[in-house]
Parts: structure tokens; C-alpha cells; sequence
């Protein structure tokens, strides 16, 4: 008995202080999986944090736990589901000043020091004086270029995409502060650094990272809006896969280096991630990525509008992705990093591991429809009748709604293509409406993704109407206040990129 005993502990103790072996592949061509417990991972913490943002109500879209090159755990939550690519958001700005590190090293760029309008020898430049001809590419990586960039609300960004050239808006801004002194959230200069690298290479931003950045590691599906120069939008909108997300967190946590090659310079992972200006802020500001305060586990992340983050921990050679609709990372990250309990594997759990498969199937599923309330009168009245409305920030031009008896109502909605509203284009849409709570989910949104549409009357008047573009990050509260033969609206947009109010009258009836 006593030998049996011995025998036991001497292979748990060699079992649990078991080092966890450097992986020895490379998801380049497809990710593998790995128990949480196997990687030092427990994995009742994780079942627990995402029980708990189910539970909560946040608006988190996915995460995932990448650990020695292994997914230990991959979420989605309804209905975001990890099939077609998410927009990242800010989280691009990071991915830009990475292109433009590597077109440094390969000599289009002489350095961060060159200075900004060299790039731009064929425009003619308003407001041009001696402090703008001082702007390098440094100051535009670390948003402290002195142009006059309005950060709060970034009023300044919206007009830049209400203009027929992009870039040439954000040189002829005039200048308010000498290069270098301060930081100011510009996501127009991100832009321009997008336009400097189509200058120095002869191709746009996406051609360039498909060369040297994404196909190298395996990164096939995106989409990446242009603006009316071709200019990719270097400042967010670009939409990858959350698995080649963390393909690139893992490019980071690794210097750069990829499966024996050097795909980025080890010297420019440094530079870029490490503190280059006071933001005033809790965390500093690098080369296009954020650098949080020192001491934690998480020495540099790129972050973005609504809950995109990859978060790189080299020191636990972990990296953890999220996307989101509008949510604080930081409240479901507080739940995550406990449960990395170890560099050495964990005794195997397989009550925990049926747990965490459980609450991650449960993620995906949609909540329990609730009882659909009797419709009000003006339902009816309404019903068919298409309302003109103002210009407005999302583009809306035209709204029709229909409550038939039988079947799901619809909402028909037009807007301006693209929703700039300089543009005359209109797109004509008919989604169907949701009235028990659930969204229903239908295909051709904003680059062919998927829309969820659901409503409620919250009183004889007033129809809530949820537009949520899921994938492509932006959701609409729209409160509708119905007259006979008008409409107020109410329009607020999940994350805080807008809210308005606006008006809208009977244009006509529709049979």
C-alpha cells in the first residue's frame, strides 16, 4: 500500500512540475488547440469569466487565449459567431505603424525622423509654415504632430472623410502646437502615414501588408476600406479574423520573428512598444501602440473603439484577444489573467473542462425569446409609410416600417453609400425585425456582412428600433417617436460614436 501511495505522488508531482516544452510549430496554415491545463491554465477561471460576461450582459463579441502558440480557449458570443472578419477599429493604427516600420527597413522610408511632407512634394498645402515643414513620420506614429486634430468626439476625423481627398484635408489643417510637445488623439494622421507608405512604395497600404506582413504568416481574409484616393484607412476600419489577430500578437510576443524568419525587425518591436510620449492618460503612447502602466502583466496592447484588443504578455509568452460591440476590456481581462496559474502544466480537470466547453456553447447561442406585446394603434397607421429624414451622421435617408399580421416585421431603410453624406448614392435595405427580443440576422450589410435587427414599443408612440451591424462593429439605438405624418428620432450608437436627434416626414406610401 505504501508503495503504491509513493508510486502515485512521485508521478503527480512529475506530472504537475512538468515544464511546458517551447511549441514546435507555427500557425501559419491553421491554428492547434491545447487543454487549458496542459499550457498552466485553469481552466474553471476561464469557464467562470465567461460565464460571468454572458451573464452580465456585455457587449463582447469573442475572446481568445493564446498560450505557447496553442488556442487554449476561443468564445463567441451571439451573434458574432468568428466566420467573417471583425473590424478592428483602432486596433489598425497599430498594424500601420507597423507597416511603416518595416518600409523603413526596407529602405522606402529613410527613418522615423524623415520628415512628413517630403511624401507629399506634389500637393499644394494650405496653412504651410515652419512648424508643419518640421512634422516627421515619428511625430505622426506618436500623434503629436501640432496639426490642428480635435481628439474629443474626433470631429476632425468625420469632416476628413467628408472630403473628396483625405489626406490633402489633414496637411492643409493649420497648426497649433510645435511637433513633438504634445500628444493628441489624431486619427488623421494615422491616415496620413497610410497615404506616406502608398507614396514610398508605389502600392496602397492593404497591397503592402499582403506582401510582407499577412501572407508571411498565414493571413488570408480581411477587408480594408479605401478612401476616394485608394488610400487604405490607416487609421481603423480594417477587418481581419479574431484567430489572425492573435497571429499577429504572437508576431509581436515573438520580436517579429515567425517561424524562423524575421518578418519584423526585432529593433522596431522595441521602438514601437515601448513609451515614446505621455498621453495623460493610464497608459503611454508607442509607435502606434499603447503602453500601460508598468508592473502588470500586459507591457503593450493594441486597442480599439468597442472592446478590439490584442493583449501581449511576453513574460507569460500568452497572448489574449477580444473583440466587442462596446465593452471594457479591462472588466473581463480582470477575470482572465488569474487564471494563468503557472509556467509548468497543470494536473488535467475534466470537471472544469466540461464546464469551460459548456459556458462557451452557451456563449454562442442566442438568449430565450421573450412574449411579444400587443402592437399600439399607430402601428397600424404607420405601417408601410416611408419617412424622410434629415441629413444625419449615419447616413440614414429613408425609413419605412411594416407590421403585417403574419410573419416578422421589417424595417426598410436607405442610406447613403458608404454614409458619407457628400455623396448622393443610395443603398435600399429590408431587414427583418425582431420583436421578441432576438435579433434576426440577415446577409448584405456593410461589405456583405451581416446585420441583426429587433425592436420593442416601448409606449402607444414609441418604437425602439436596434440596428446592430455585428461584425462591423457599429450598433444603433434608434428611438422612433411617431406622429401620424412624422417621425423624431433619437439615434445613439453603442460604443459613443455618435448621438443625435433628427426629424423625418411622410414621403410617400408604399402598396
Amino acid at each position: 500500500m505504501l508503495q503504491r501511495i509513493c508510486t502515485s505522488l512521485f508521478f503527480f508531482f512529475l506530472f504537475s512540475f512538468t515544464i511546458i516544452a517551447q511549441p514546435t510549430y507555427w500557425p501559419t496554415s491553421g491554428w492547434r488547440t491545447a487543454s487549458p491545463e496542459s499550457q498552466g491554465i485553469d481552466s474553471a477561471v476561464l469557464a467562470e469569466a465567461i460565464e460571468t460576461a454572458r451573464k452580465s450582459g456585455v457587449n463582447i463579441h469573442s475572446l481568445l487565449v493564446v498560450r505557447n502558440n496553442f488556442i487554449v480557449a476561443e468564445a463567441y458570443f451571439y451573434p458574432y459567431d468568428g466566420k467573417a472578419p471583425h473590424d478592428l477599429a483602432s486596433v489598425t493604427k497599430s498594424i500601420t505603424g507597423t507597416l511603416i516600420g518595416m518600409a523603413i527597413e526596407q529602405k522606402k522610408i529613410k527613418g522615423v525622423d524623415q520628415k512628413a511632407l517630403q511624401f507629399f512634394s506634389k500637393v499644394k498645402i494650405a496653412n504651410k509654415d515652419a512648424r508643419k515643414e518640421k512634422i516627421t513620420i515619428g511625430n505622426l506614429l506618436t500623434m503629436s504632430s501640432g496639426l490642428n486634430c480635435i481628439a474629443k468626439g474626433e470631429p476632425t476625423l468625420w469632416e476628413m472623410l467628408n472630403q473628396p481627398d483625405n489626406a490633402k484635408y489633414m496637411l492643409d489643417l493649420a497648426m497649433v502646437a510645435e511637433p513633438g510637445s504634445n500628444f493628441s488623439y489624431c486619427s488623421g494622421g494615422m491616415h496620413l502615414l497610410s497615404a506616406i507608405i502608398s507614396n514610398a512604395t508605389g502600392m496602397n497600404e492593404e497591397a503592402f501588408a499582403k506582401r510582407f506582413l499577412f501572407e508571411p504568416i498565414g493571413i488570408k481574409q480581411m477587408i480594408w476600406p479605401v478612401d476616394p484616393q485608394n488610400v487604405n484607412h490607416g487609421f481603423g476600419n480594417l477587418h481581419l479574423l479574431p484567430r489572425d489577430m492573435a497571429k499577429l500578437g504572437v508576431l509581436y510576443l515573438n520580436n517579429g520573428r515567425w517561424d524562423g524568419r524575421q518578418i519584423i525587425q526585432a529593433d522596431w518591436v522595441k521602438e514601437a512598444t515601448t513609451s515614446k510620449i505621455k498621453t495623460g492618460g493610464a497608459r503611454d503612447y508607442g509607435y502606434g501602440w499603447w503602453i500601460p502602466a508598468a508592473g502588470g502583466l500586459i507591457p503593450y496592447e493594441a486597442s480599439g473603439r468597442g472592446g478590439q484588443q490584442i493583449s501581449v504578455m511576453p513574460s507569460k509568452n500568452t497572448v489574449i484577444v477580444f473583440n466587442g460591440g462596446g465593452f471594457n476590456t479591462g472588466d473581463v481581462m480582470k477575470l482572465i489573467q488569474p487564471a494563468i496559474k503557472s509556467d509548468q502544466a497543470l494536473p488535467e480537470n475534466s470537471a472544469a473542462a466540461a464546464k469551460l466547453k459548456t459556458v462557451i456553447s452557451e456563449a454562442a447561442k442566442a438568449a430565450e425569446p421573450v412574449a411579444i406585446q400587443p402592437l399600439p394603434a399607430i402601428a397600424k397607421l404607420i405601417s408601410g409609410k416611408t419617412f424622410t429624414v434629415e441629413n444625419n451622421w449615419i447616413g440614414m435617408k429613408t425609413l419605412t416600417l411594416r407590421f403585417p399580421e403574419v410573419g416578422d416585421p421589417t424595417a426598410k431603410l436607405s442610406f447613403v453609400e458608404n454614409w458619407n453624406m457628400n455623396r448622393t448614392e443610395k443603398l435600399s435595405e429590408v431587414r427583418p425585425i425582431g420583436l421578441d427580443g432576438r435579433l434576426r440576422l440577415s446577409p448584405n450589410g456593410r461589405y456583405g456582412l451581416s446585420v441583426g435587427v429587433r425592436g420593442k414599443w416601448e409606449d402607444d408612440h414609441t418604437f425602439v428600433l436596434e440596428y446592430d451591424e455585428v461584425a462591423n462593429l457599429n450598433s444603433y439605438k434608434l428611438r422612433l417617436n411617431f406622429k401620424e405624418n412624422s417621425v423624431s428620432i433619437q439615434s445613439k450608437e453603442r460604443t459613443g460614436l455618435f448621438d443625435e436627434k433628427f426629424e423625418g416626414k411622410i414621403e410617400a406610401t408604399t402598396k
